[in-house]
């Protein structure tokens, strides 16, 4: 039976707080602060969002309740009984799912990087599956999801992708994916037919609202402007408008090229250096108390946090969760909401399992 409606959002704002920021968002000098502004209406928004889903649990709750009545006094009611179970079982999941969702940057939009590991054309075709992988789940979600950079290889696949994704908790649900993604297959590259294992790695970082300080010095960049060399329509090679901008102190470079005006380029680039920086400076901080884990590691056997195998049986294994797939093609497609989910609910629990070195 699912959970009692009020204990999936026992943190629900009160009545009073609602009201408060309504007040304050019908004040005549509400935009003179726009950064705050937008601050108030995106608490606003989400209060209404989670208290409509509190009161669409609660109804669901009280129709299940009549026609469990119902089916008590003999009526025939067996179809709609099973179909208002199952409407207010996946509401209970979403609801759920939200509630484990509750970091700091869950809600954000998610910048995704992904890198082949060595091994060449081998592990730059796998990168570009992976990026297909995450394109067509996004599709499935209904996020909004842009290529802002990308690095074609020289034979096949992929030497780096970066995609912007726009949609309620983005970042909180692909964060499940950062890691070390290993795939086990025959290569079609190899004329002898052998079995090839491959790595690529997945980066995620929450995107930024412009109120949040991250201190960049222009001395501090240096900004080289290059000729686009991915596929764009028929003026994207005409100028020299993609941008790469490297941060000396730390030695992280960004790039964008999807834009045919090096200004706009310039500014994707600037955003995802900016998430890049304030990552790695709450990684430092963190790092400082204690080591919890998530570091970076070794593109390589032993480091991945999911393995797809397609020869010699089909499987997919996240080795944090135990979770296994066997529709691998379906998970390659852009299903990963069960893998995400356990991921979820294990590091809600604090069970979460450390990567495991499994063939």
């Amino acid at each position: 039976m699912p959970a009692p409606c009020g204990a999936i959002f026992d943190d629900v704002s009160s009545v009073d707080e609602l009201a408060k920021l309504e007040t304050q968002a019908a004040s005549p000098d509400f935009w003179k602060d726009q950064a705050a502004a937008q601050r108030v209406l995106q608490r606003r928004r989400r209060l209404k969002d989670d208290r409509a889903l509190l009161d669409s649990l609660r109804r669901r709750s009280e129709d299940l309740t009549v026609l469990v009545d119902w089916a008590a006094q003999g009526e025939v009611v067996d179809d709609d009984l099973n179909q208002a179970l199952d409407d207010l079982n996946a509401e209970v999941e979403t609801a759920e799912i939200k509630k484990m969702l509750g970091g700091e940057h869950d809600r954000k939009n998610a910048i995704v990087s992904i890198h082949p590991g060595a091994g060449g054309t081998e592990s730059q075709d796998w990168a570009e599956m992976l990026l297909r992988l995450y394109l067509r789940w996004t599709e499935r979600r209904g996020f909004k999801r842009e290529v802002i950079d990308l690095q074609p290889g020289e034979e096949a696949g992929i030497k780096s992708a970066t995609v912007t994704v726009t949609g309620d908790y983005a970042y909180g649900l692909l964060l499940a994916e950062a890691g070390v993604h290993r795939l086990v297959r025959i290569s079609p590259y190899d004329q002898a037919g052998r079995r090839h294992t491959s790595f690529a790695s997945v980066f995620v970082w929450p995107e930024l609202p412009d109120d949040v300080k991250v201190e960049i010095e222009d001395r501090e960049l240096r900004i080289d402007t290059y000729r686009s060399s991915g596929a764009g329509g028929q003026h994207v090679n005409v100028t020299d408008s993609a941008v790469r901008i490297t941060h000396l102190p730390t030695g992280i470079v960004v790039s964008c090229q999807n834009e045919r005006s090096q200004h706009r380029n310039r500014d994707s680039a600037m955003k995802v250096l900016r998430a890049r920086l304030y990552d790695t400076k709450l990684k430092d901080q963190q790092a400082k108390l204690e080591q919890i884990g998530g570091e970076k590691k070794e593109i390589a056997f032993g480091s991945q946090i999911r393995s797809y195998v397609l020869h010699p049986y089909q499987l997919v294994k996240d080795h944090r969760t135990k979770v296994e797939v066997g529709a691998v093609e379906r998970v390659l497609d852009g299903d990963l909401d069960d893998l995400i989910k356990a991921y979820l609910m294990q590091k809600a629990s604090g069970v979460l399992g450390q990567v495991a070195n499994e063939e």
